[in-house]
């Protein structure tokens, strides 16, 4: 399985690149990863509703760019649907069993994804009503995809 993870913005913080780093590896012998950055948007903190929609469009399209056709497609939005660790190894097994194996997961920028991208994803998935930093969510998903092959395979792992 392809696991590809597009996110907005350049990841900076060397503590987030080990970790990332670190999960990428031992995800090695379960799936080919890789992870697209693209670039966000320049704006002023303070934008009125029209700017902050051409903002997430502009990242929109850069990240609609970079998604296969036949990909299936996991926006990570706060308003989408509440998963255990156990229902996403769920969903990527059953994906791989039925012959998905291209899995794209969307990470927005700070103030989250565009339309058209929401439109194109398979599924929206949220990690809780809480508001993590996007730079913090690779890492959060990199380990929740880990666990989940491990959970697939049913090899221990801490709880």
């Amino acid at each position: 399985m392809h696991i590809q993870i597009v996110t907005v913005g350049k990841l900076k913080e060397k503590y987030l690149v080990q970790g990332i780093a670190e999960y990428v590896k031992r995800l090695g012998p379960y799936a080919r990863i890789t992870i697209t950055e693209v670039a966000d948007e320049k704006a002023p903190e303070i934008l009125s509703p029209s700017e902050e929609r051409l903002v997430k469009d502009k990242e929109g399209e850069r990240i609609l760019s970079h998604l296969k056709d036949d990909a299936h497609v996991i926006a990570l939005a706060i308003d989408g649907e509440l998963w255990s660790s156990e229902d996403l190894a769920a969903h990527l097994d059953k994906l791989g069993t039925y012959g998905t194996s291209h899995v794209t997961f969307v990470i927005g920028g700070s103030l989250g994804l565009s339309d058209a991208v929401l439109k194109r994803a398979d599924k929206k998935l949220s990690f809780g009503r809480l508001t993590y930093p996007h730079q913090l969510m690779r890492l959060i998903l990199v380990e929740q995809v880990y666990r989940a092959f491990r959970i697939n395979r049913g090899e221990p792992y801490h709880k």
